[in-house]
């Protein structure tokens, strides 16, 4: 029974949460869609942590979509051994791992230290990035120290399996009773991540910035040009 909550019932529940509010949120609070920016307040280490982190995220997508979604017979099939894709997946998740959480330590220590960032910051923005920061800590501790100190688990035979399984509502969550428990509990705090996207700023992870080209310019007015009666754009 604890099998198949962990592996079909809580999975469903956390993409289900998701889907719902996704679509309340983008139907009743389309304002709040997109992540504010705080850059006005301070640049320098919200362009560095910022650009590290979303490029690490969007190797790590890769990554994951090569793992997870496709088979290991498809590999086989290219040419692929298993042992040339574990080096190349230990190389290229780690680089990865490694800029998401360097990314996310830096916009955390941000968020913490500067002020102004810190006064615009609510509980959502933390959760978010210190969930992020968990799960990102995990996979990478998984990719560089466990498949190289202990064994390079093959998840292509079980996650892989598992989660497709999922998707095709055929839950076979058997798979997931031999696999290590460090990849378990990534797996389920990658679920709670999920389900808490509606509710934070990762909501803006699924706009597309389609109309950007052809939208009215943002004029800012500065304060001390209206003191004075000479307002400044």
């Amino acid at each position: 029974m604890t099998g198949l909550f962990w592996w079909v019932v809580y999975p469903y529940i956390a993409l289900t949460v998701m889907i719902v509010g996704l679509l309340y949120r983008f139907a009743f609070r389309q304002v709040s869609w997109t992540a504010p920016s705080t850059e006005m307040f301070e640049k320098k280490w919200l362009r560095l942590g910022s650009t590290i982190f979303h490029y690490g995220i969007v190797f790590a997508f890769i990554g994951h979509v090569m793992g997870v979604l496709i088979p290991r017979r498809v590999y086989h099939a290219m040419g692929v051994s298993d042992e040339t894709y574990h080096i190349f997946a230990i190389a290229g998740g780690g680089l990865a791992g490694i800029m998401v959480v360097l990314g996310l330590i830096i916009l955390l220590i941000r968020k913490i230290t500067n002020r102004r960032v810190r006064a615009h910051a609510g509980f959502a923005d933390y959760f978010a990035v210190i969930l992020l920061l968990i799960v990102a800590a995990n996979g990478t501790y998984m990719t560089i120290v466990y498949n190289t100190t202990v064994a390079a688990y093959e998840y292509r035979t079980t996650i892989g399996p598992w989660f497709r399984s999922l998707l095709a509502f055929r839950p076979d969550y058997h798979l997931m009773d031999t696999v290590p428990f460090i990849f378990q509990l990534h797996v389920l705090s990658a679920f709670l991540l999920f389900a808490s996207i509606p509710f934070t700023m990762l909501v803006h992870m699924f706009s597309l910035p389609v109309r950007y080209p052809a939208r009215a310019p943002q004029q800012y007015r500065s304060r001390v040009g209206y003191k004075r009666g000479k307002p400044q754009t």
